[in-house]
């Protein structure tokens, strides 16, 4: 979860007018919604169906998260133009300290009594294993965050079987006494493993360093990720329609025995961030949280769609979006809030009553804070901490860029935590 990144533009009297890109802020606020509701709602009607929470939500609002997370890192390390030498320096170690902090509070997180596979740590790890890619710039960072979304699942494939079965518990500080099996789970074999999913980031880091400020970005991210998300689902149909595929997933489906209806019923809910390992067949799943590439690629494709629709929102409408939305500039202490609220003594109930409950706290205090001009706490303390890192290292945190084509200087900061 980030704070959005603040834009400053300096004029040629030397005022300087803060702008914001608003419509990221739209975009974060829709995906903590969305994995609270995930987090609350029971996963199946009266009558046995999915519910349309799920259908919508399930795997897509964390990973529309990770692809903001990258943006973010691409506008706080330079924008359109990544940071050279000291700046990437400052920024470097700034990014390493916030991601440190962010895991922390994940391994507190993780050990309160609650139902939620916290995301946190990972995404600690997710930020440390970003920092080689950060002096990118946007066509690199897309070659590369797509060949990473289709083939690291396989070499992920590859090797779970040779790491520790995993555990189901969210990450946690007891869980350090056993660092292997902690690394394995937060890399690989875990609800969100790390390494497949720093494809979400660089494809979001991608994003970052094009001009978010203009309509391009909608018409462009809008059909694009219609169109990945359409491509990927509709091959994994057609190959989980094949009489083959079907019968080597269920010779290896971890309950032996199942009719293929039963088995896309528990795919319907998703695999827990990995898929047995027993046929490569399991990667032509598209379930939630399967890590697949037909997985990877679809809820990469439905986090694009978002981001250009909710840039035109925050283009649009700019001052009721920044305030009704105000949540998505502090979601990393709104979701540490959540979190704390699920646990007994609070709001532990599935029902829509308490995910009502949970969305009107972040909504009121996101507006709150927006109209007073507040950092969320978490926010502040992250930034602080990781502009002290920066200045560790000599100078101001703040990368200072001109534009590419010699137009106003443009004062980019940004906050990871």
């Amino acid at each position: 979860m980030h704070q959005t990144p603040r834009m400053q533009l300096r004029t040629g009297k030397g005022a300087t007018a803060p702008l914001r890109i608003v419509g990221v802020d739209v975009a974060r606020c829709l995906a903590l919604v969305g994995m609270m509701a995930t987090h609350v709602l029971p996963l199946r009607d009266d009558d046995g169906s999915l519910t349309l929470t799920h259908q919508v939500a399930g795997g897509r609002a964390s990973a529309l998260f990770a692809v903001l997370a990258g943006l973010s890192l691409a506008l706080m390390s330079g924008g359109r133009e990544p940071g050279r030498g000291a700046d990437r320096t400052k920024v470097t170690l700034g990014l390493v300290v916030r991601a440190l902090l962010i895991a922390l509070v994940g391994l507190f997180l993780g050990g309160l009594w609650t139902n939620i596979a916290v995301i946190l740590t990972y995404y600690g790890v997710l930020f440390l294993l970003a920092v080689p890619f950060i002096g990118l710039r946007a066509r690199t960072l897309a070659v590369l965050g797509g060949t990473w979304l289709l083939v690291v699942p396989v070499l992920s494939h590859l090797v779970r079987p040779n790491l520790p079965p995993r555990g189901f518990d969210s990450p946690r500080f007891s869980g350090l006494g056993d660092p292997w099996q902690m690394i394995s789970e937060l890399t690989f074999t875990g609800y969100y493993p790390a390494v497949p999913w720093l494809g979400y980031l660089l494809v979001g880091m991608a994003v970052g360093r094009t001009d978010l400020h203009r309509w391009r970005s909608t018409w462009v991210l809008v059909p694009l990720g219609a169109a990945l998300a359409g491509a990927s689902w509709l091959g994994s149909e057609m190959l989980l329609r094949q009489t083959q595929v079907q019968r080597a997933l269920l010779d290896t489906a971890p309950e032996p025995g199942m009719a293929f209806d039963q088995l896309r019923r528990v795919l319907e809910e998703g695999t827990y961030g990995t898929t047995p390992t027993g046929s490569g067949w399991w990667l032509a799943v598209h379930a939630p949280h399967a890590g697949t590439p037909f997985d990877l690629v679809h809820t990469t494709g439905t986090a694009m769609l978002v981001i250009g629709l909710c840039l035109a929102v925050g283009r649009l409408w700019p001052g009721t979006s920044a305030v009704v939305f105000g949540a998505g500039a502090m979601t990393l202490s709104l979701y540490t809030l959540h979190v704390v609220l699920r646990t007994p003594r609070f709001l532990p109930d599935d029902d829509p009553l308490t995910l009502l409950r949970h969305v009107m706290v972040a909504l009121v205090l996101g507006a709150t804070f927006r109209l007073l001009a507040w950092r969320g706490p978490l926010e502040a303390t992250t930034r602080l901490l990781g502009r002290w890192a920066g200045k560790a290292a000599g100078g101001t945190a703040e990368t200072r860029l001109r534009s590419r084509h010699g137009g106003p200087r443009i004062e980019r900061t940004g906050d990871s935590g």
